[in-house]
């Protein structure tokens, strides 16, 4: 991982800027050609994770919300499934409220187009983001929405007694049954003056997040013989966990528990083959899950042309650059060039971190996805999608649903090529 800037204290993490996310010894790089086949998943996880995009059953018609007579068709019966994490970013000088009800838009339009899950991140003390409650969050968005599944992505989980997300999600599952995800991270959301202040220890490594995940699950879980605490609402809820994470500790810790696991590549792309691969040689079928169950989440940005695209991501290099620096991570308008803005080791540290986007025309976009889900057997791909203007955010939602019909889920990874 790329050394942050001297003096900055704050790092990436699962599924969202500023986590300290330990790196599991003896990780290593392994090459995509040494993956296994996967195939889909068996009952479990609620049966969820079973289901394809709304939008991808045969013969489905969405209506453009650009485009007022124009239907997206999908004819595929197994496209790849889709769904969003969104960091509720706000512009330079503009209020929480405002920034939150674009994200009840887009969840409205993404629902509309078959995507699979809304998932908002948890982060504290940063300028420029607004999703430090994420349940309430969760709550606002699941009640503007019909059937997509609203969720964390995630909660992390050492910031909070397992108990209160127990109670917390239980309420969520009781008010929207059969809607709410909890994903669930192991690093703080926030640097070390954030940690004191949400009465997090210090000295915490992340080591004591499976104990931490073993008493949830037992809020959550049914009632045991002798339970003192119970979650209510919670209790029996069985709310689907899945596990987030940029290193190979997560990825063996869902795979040993037979959970479904998400990587963030669209911050920590350099260990998404080799995490990938360790969640796969660490599976073990469980009540949930049957069979492995691999999320990408990934910058994604489609648009008219290459041009156009790349010129929208210079809003989220801008976010990272002003990271590396320890400024507000504000929504910035976009640039013809980046040039003027960096140094070049901010460059180099900034394109390290964005390694896996997919920016550009339909086509580049589609090609980009093709590969990513060939090389990692990818199930289902979380898009991340900042761009300055809301009208931009929904086009390339809208464009992604499209080509992702188009693509299928599962590929045959190729082995010894």
């Amino acid at each position: 991982m790329t050394r942050p800037a001297p003096g900055n204290s704050r790092k990436w993490g699962p599924l969202g800027p500023t986590s300290v996310e330990k790196q599991s010894r003896g990780f290593r790089h392994l090459a995509a050609a040494s993956f296994r086949k996967v195939h889909g998943i068996g009952r479990g996880f609620r049966g969820e994770l079973g289901l394809i995009l709304l939008a991808g059953c045969a013969g489905a018609q969405v209506r453009s919300h650009r485009f007022p007579g124009h239907l997206i068709q999908f004819s595929m019966s197994n496209p790849l499934a889709l769904s969003v994490l969104d960091l509720v970013g706000m512009r330079a000088g503009e209020s929480a409220g405002s920034a939150i009800a674009r994200s009840v838009s887009l969840a409205q339009h993404v629902e509309q187009w078959g995507y699979k899950r809304y998932w908002l991140a948890e982060h504290h003390s940063i300028s420029g983001l607004a999703c430090s409650a994420t349940a309430v969050l969760i709550g606002h968005v699941a009640a503007a929405t019909k059937t997509i599944r609203v969720g964390s992505g995630g909660v992390m989980l050492p910031n909070h007694a397992p108990l209160v997300v127990a109670e917390q999600f239980g309420t969520l599952e009781a008010m929207y049954p059969g809607r709410i995800d909890l994903g669930l991270g192991r690093a703080p959301g926030g640097d070390f003056q954030t940690m004191r202040a949400l009465r997090r220890d210090l000295q915490q490594s992340g080591e004591d997040f499976p104990a931490l995940l073993d008493e949830l699950q037992t809020y959550l879980g049914p009632e045991k013989p002798g339970q003192a605490v119970k979650a209510i609402p919670g209790q029996g809820s069985n709310v689907p966990i899945t596990l987030l994470g940029s290193s190979g500790f997560s990825a063996r810790l869902a795979g040993r528990l037979g959970l479904p696991f998400a990587f963030a590549a669209h911050f920590a792309p350099e260990y998404l083959y080799a995490a990938a691969q360790l969640y796969r040689e660490d599976f073990q079928p469980s009540e949930a899950l049957r069979k492995p169950y691999f999320m990408v989440a990934v910058q994604v940005i489609a648009a008219e042309t290459d041009a156009a695209g790349q010129r929208l991501f210079t809003t989220s290099q801008q976010r990272f650059l002003r990271l590396i620096r320890n400024q507000p991570v504000e929504l910035l308008p976009p640039v013809d060039s980046m040039e003027p803005l960096w140094q070049d080791w901010e460059r180099a540290a900034v394109r390290s971190k964005l390694g896996a986007a997919i920016v550009g025309s339909n086509a580049t976009v589609k090609a980009g996805l093709e590969k990513l889900v060939g090389d990692t057997g990818a199930d289902e791909v979380i898009v991340v999608t900042d761009t300055y203007e809301h009208a931009d955010r929904l086009q390339s939602y809208e464009r992604v649903a499209g080509i992702a019909s188009m693509i299928e889920a599962n590929p045959t990874l190729a082995v010894g090529a």
